[in-house]
């Protein structure tokens, strides 16, 4: 009775009482419920065997003749990387494993969920799982699709909250912090797209004006069991809940709906580029009929645990290690292309020791103006003037600044698909941005042009330490040196090259234009850097 007193006479007490009880029951909210262990639906009976699938003798077929090699194709251009997922859904007769990060309810998501949708409906076992971060506005539609008897979906590390899903950091930060960063879709246990694109508009070049440079490719042989297993690997782990636990489910009028909203985005005039790439690339039909060009090369599939996602880990079981380790010593060139480069003294160390060593070190990452998160610009500044001091070459994209669309051209994308218009993680304004901007996405590491790394793995101190990913080590000198030939051929016409003057300045130089202030940044962007530089959130970024 005299503390129930004491907090009544004193508002700041009461106030204090009152804030733990609104805590205590988010908190309360937040809890996850038990995971539900059941096994995936059953393929159905009457698809063909394993192996008998078109997709399965096609690989076949071009697999006779290259035993132990994986074939490859490079998925460069984005409308193209959307064609290939969206026909090698068509092309799949018994199974689809689709695993991302995020999963935009705006053009190209909807059009893909509804070809997944239509999938099922001929009898294809599908499974869909999803980081519950990148998934904003897509509740119904999910728990509509999870409904269908051929389709389970599953939520990775899910917020309890619905929305708005932020206040679950309020009451779970340590958890929600780590996020499933992994990217890959594969049909019928014999074909495979692995790399750093997402599912929304601006990772397929929604744009016109806009280049968001990023990498995937398309995989037959061995590699594709490897990816098979990993994806089963997180399929099955505590993280990975099953969307009715999560999802109010919803019924067949929900997936009319959706069918019926794919039907508008397909007849929009703004979507035409998608239909006809669809229409008109033959990769998949040749990839069925064992016609497709492809590279040969030896694969292997590295990833993190996912038991990284709660902190459980251990380190041999980390994509980091296993990448460097598969990376080994560069004798003479290293090239890194990552969107969101955050090294950290260690990560400088070692790459300023290498160019003293006398590898040529080449990194392209974003510029300020081009970055689509760009307090990740305070974690990477800093670190330049070390970088350029022991001869590391560096490229920061430059923004376009002509042939933008307006607001309302890069919110349309959002408004003819099936998400929301709120600007959330995956969604909305971070989203805009990069539909305007010329925007670096791809994760690729070359060493020595013989050797080459393609996933989802930026180099930040989230994919080292916090988030989950995945990729390829591809020994094929080829393709090394067919990406590791953009610093000198097309990556001059996209970026500044920041490089010290001879007063000891950074400058900036692109096509013969010099700038001694760092482009596309003003008094705000300074201020915002500088703050971020001084407060503890490297590791965050």
């Amino acid at each position: 009775m005299r503390v129930t007193h004491w907090i009544r006479t004193h508002p700041l007490a009461a106030g204090a009482a009152a804030l733990a009880t609104i805590f205590a029951g988010l908190a309360l909210a937040s809890r996850l419920p038990r995971r539900n262990r059941a096994g995936s639906e059953p393929i159905p009976q009457d698809a063909p065997p394993v192996g008998e699938t078109r997709l399965a003798k096609g690989a076949q077929r071009q697999c006779a003749d290259h035993p132990g090699l994986s074939g490859l194709h490079l998925l460069e251009d984005g409308l193209d990387a959307f064609a290939a997922r969206l026909l090698l859904i068509r092309q799949a007769e018994r199974t689809l494993d689709l695993q991302y990060y995020i999963w935009h309810g705006d053009r190209t998501g909807t059009l893909l969920l509804e070809e997944l949708h239509k999938a099922a409906e001929r009898g294809v076992r599908i499974r869909l799982l999803l980081d519950d971060n990148g998934i904003a506005g897509l509740d119904r539609a999910l728990g509509a699709l999870d409904g269908h008897p051929r389709i389970e979906v599953r939520l990775f590390n899910p917020f309890r909250i619905r929305w708005p899903k932020a206040i679950g950091y309020l009451t779970d930060f340590p958890r929600l912090n780590r996020r499933m960063h992994n990217k890959s879709l594969t049909a019928d246990c014999a074909a495979t797209i692995v790399g750093g694109r997402n599912v929304g508009d601006e990772y397929y070049s929604a744009h016109d004006g806009a280049l968001f440079a990023d990498l995937d490719v398309l995989a037959i042989g061995p590699v594709v069991d490897e990816v098979t297993e990993d994806f089963e690997r997180y399929w099955t782990c505590a993280a990975a809940f099953p969307a009715a636990q999560i999802l109010h489910q919803i019924g067949r009028p929900q997936r009319r709906k959706l069918e019926k909203r794919a039907s508008v985005v397909e007849r929009d005039p703004s979507a035409r580029a998608y239909v006809e790439r669809v229409e008109t690339l033959p990769l998949v039909d040749q990839l069925g009929d064992g016609t497709l060009p492809l590279h040969w090369a030896e694969v292997d599939m590295i990833s993190d645990d996912p038991a990284k996602a709660w902190g459980g880990a251990k380190r041999e079981g980390l994509l980091a290690g296993q990448l460097a380790k598969a990376i080994g010593e560069p004798q003479q060139q290293l090239g890194i292309i990552s969107g969101y480069f955050v090294p950290g003294q260690q990560g400088v160390t070692e790459i300023c020791e290498l160019a003293r060593q006398g590898v040529t070190v080449c990194i392209l990452t974003n510029g300020y103006s081009a970055s689509d998160v760009p307090l990740v610009h305070a974690g990477y500044a800093p670190w330049r003037r070390q970088l350029l001091e022991a001869g590391v070459h560096l490229w920061e994209i430059a923004r376009r600044s002509e042939g933008h669309p307006s607001r309302k051209e890069r919110r349309r994308g959002v408004r003819l698909g099936i998400g929301s218009n709120l600007a959330g993680s995956g969604t909305g304004r971070a989203a805009a941005y990069r539909g305007g901007a010329s925007t670096l996405h791809a994760k690729t590491f070359t060493v020595d042009r013989d050797r080459l790394f393609i996933g989802s793995f930026n180099f930040d101190q989230r994919s080292i330490d916090l988030n989950t990913e995945m990729g390829f080590m591809i020994r094929s000198p080829e393709l090394a040196a067919k990406v590791a030939d953009s610093f000198e051929g097309t990556i001059p016409g996209h970026a500044w090259r920041v490089r010290l003057a001879a007063d000891g300045a950074m400058e900036w130089e692109r096509e013969g234009e010099v700038c001694a202030e760092e482009p596309g940044m003003g008094w705000r962007a300074h201020l915002l850097v500088a703050i971020g530089q001084r407060l503890p959130i490297a590791w965050l970024l």
